[in-house]
């Protein structure tokens, strides 16, 4: 095998270079062998390969000089993504449920589905296009509220165009919160040690917390309540309104809570004609 100068330097710079990679230097120092005019046999014993490994790559370097020294990887034909097919993968996503009775799809699941003619990573990169997450379910509730409109543009109005020199409490209550008190006592905080409270408590029955959350001012009033009753509710109802200025307009916006609704909270209402009462649309709270 007849090499040029400059093909020597390159292959020789191939064989020895410490960043060259394993197998090119290999092919290198094959070429170099079969140059210098050794029997295959001796290349065998030196490069510890088979004929068929010097008969490719001495071809292959007969052919296409230095340049067919590098592997070459017939791959496959690049995947395409017909938008007939993404059109399968949607409809078949969102119409249909699995055969098997599962509650919902998998990629791998989905391009059986569909005849093994997609694969499972094409199914995901469809879906992850067009923000399917068929693993993902959410609640909702929808209003049977005949007046949800109504109410609803009361609600936001007064959040965002409250009566000029007139409070707005958004009011609402947390129940059943357990009263608990440490049966040991607290650790304090020291210098590589946190704060250590005891792992056992007495109960003390449960509480309700009232909260009016002021919209213009931030303001937050509060109270606790061993009951959640009507009375209870109109008694935080007579706080928020000492609170605030003699005579001054309030607007309390609640929630359908059937205690919100009494003869007691009407008397109150009566009696305290400045203070009016927005209801928030049935399963709007």
């Amino acid at each position: 095998m007849n090499l040029t100068e400059a093909e020597i330097v390159e292959l020789r710079q191939q064989a020895n270079g410490r960043s060259v990679r394993a197998d090119l230097a290999r092919r290198a120092r094959l070429i170099l062998l079969l140059a210098e005019g050794l029997t295959w046999s001796a290349i065998r014993a030196k490069l510890d390969c088979n004929d068929s490994y010097i008969a490719l790559w001495s071809k292959r370097f007969a052919a296409d000089r230095l340049a067919g020294l590098f592997s070459r990887h017939a791959g496959r034909q690049r995947y395409k993504v017909t938008d007939r097919l993404e059109a399968r993968v949607l409809a078949r996503t969102t119409k249909h449920k699995p055969a098997d009775g599962s509650t919902h799809w998998s990629t791998r699941k989905l391009a059986a589905e569909l005849g093994g003619d997609i694969s499972h990573m094409t199914v995901a990169r469809i879906w992850a296009k067009h923000g399917l997450k068929p693993h993902r379910l959410e609640g909702y509730l929808a209003s049977n509220d005949p007046d949800f409109e109504t109410k609803a543009a009361d609600v936001i109005g007064l959040y965002l165009n409250p009566p000029q020199h007139a409070a707005v409490f958004s009011v609402d209550e947390k129940t059943a919160i357990q009263a608990l008190d440490r049966k040991d006592p607290v650790l304090p905080l020291t210098p590589g040690r946190a704060e250590r409270h005891g792992f056992e408590y007495f109960r003390h029955g449960t509480l309700s917390l009232y909260a009016a959350f002021n919209t213009k001012t931030g303001e937050v009033l509060g109270k606790t309540a061993t009951r959640h009753t009507s009375s209870e509710f109109v008694s935080f109802l007579a706080d928020i309104v000492a609170h605030q200025p003699r005579g001054k307009e309030i607007h309390v916006i609640v929630d359908n809570l059937s205690a919100h609704k009494t003869k007691l909270v009407d008397a109150f209402l009566r009696e305290h004609p400045n203070l009016r009462m927005h209801f928030t649309p049935t399963y709007s709270s």
